[in-house]
């Protein structure tokens, strides 16, 4: 699906997750003539910017195949200048239409953090540098009052959603554009679920709500205004 629009992107990753829930993927594009067809060179629809949980494989999650998604993994999906060069060169130069920030329940990096803030545990070597990542994230969380888990690992998507538009002029000025959208998701690991927390950019209303369990948030760009989730193009 390459050079499509944001919102059919996302619906092709909706619609995949649901494939995945029910039990019933379809596992496309992995067969030898996918690979032929791929060797000179790819046109993936979406960039997945996920934590490198080993439960979070993306072509799993939404039953896509070789080629289909760019996928950048770092532990707890912290940005440093690699990520966002790597997040760049997938929209600037292979022409994704979509970044998806997925996060999940249960995950170490944010756990590590909460303990770090909470109880003053320390991290030894580079994982103290995830940690401090995180970090942020844990005290906008608690300043909102936010207690549980699930929570503040949903507070981090969105602000690496926020961080992502902030920190990369290529990409918001992508958004601004109307060319490129952003979505924060949160996988629930036990149900195999991709839900719909924060969307900057041009995504759709009908396609934003399919599949996912509330209406996206509005997002902001780097100008602090809302960046509006509705209507747009359902196709180019």
């Amino acid at each position: 699906m390459p050079r499509t629009s944001p919102a059919v992107a996302l619906d092709a990753l909706l619609s995949g997750n649901e494939r995945f829930v029910a039990g019933a993927p379809s596992h496309p594009n992995q067969d030898a003539a996918r690979r032929a067809e791929l060797a000179p060179g790819q046109e993936p629809f979406a960039v997945i910017l996920g934590c490198s949980d080993s439960r979070l494989a993306a072509e799993i999650i939404f039953d896509q195949g070789l080629g289909d998604l760019f996928v950048v993994r770092t532990a707890g999906h912290v940005l440093g200048a690699e990520v966002l060069g790597s997040v760049e060169y997938a929209t600037a130069v292979l022409g994704c239409r979509l970044v998806v920030v997925l996060g999940h329940d249960s995950c170490g990096a944010v756990a590590a953090a909460r303990d770090a803030v909470e109880n003053g545990l320390p991290s030894k070597g580079f994982v103290r540098d995830v940690v401090e990542r995180v970090t942020p994230s844990v005290l906008a969380a608690r300043a909102a009052g936010l207690t549980s888990a699930d929570d503040i690992v949903d507070e981090h998507i969105r602000h690496t959603v926020h961080l992502l538009l902030d920190r990369s002029r290529t990409l918001s000025d992508q958004v601004d554009a109307g060319e490129v959208a952003v979505v924060g998701m949160a996988y629930r690991l036990a149900e195999g679920s991709a839900r719909i927390l924060i969307s900057g950019g041009t995504t759709g209303s009908p396609v934003a709500a399919t599949g996912s369990t509330s209406a996206p948030a509005a997002a902001t760009g780097t100008s602090g205004a809302p960046v509006s989730v509705m209507g747009g193009d359902q196709d180019s």
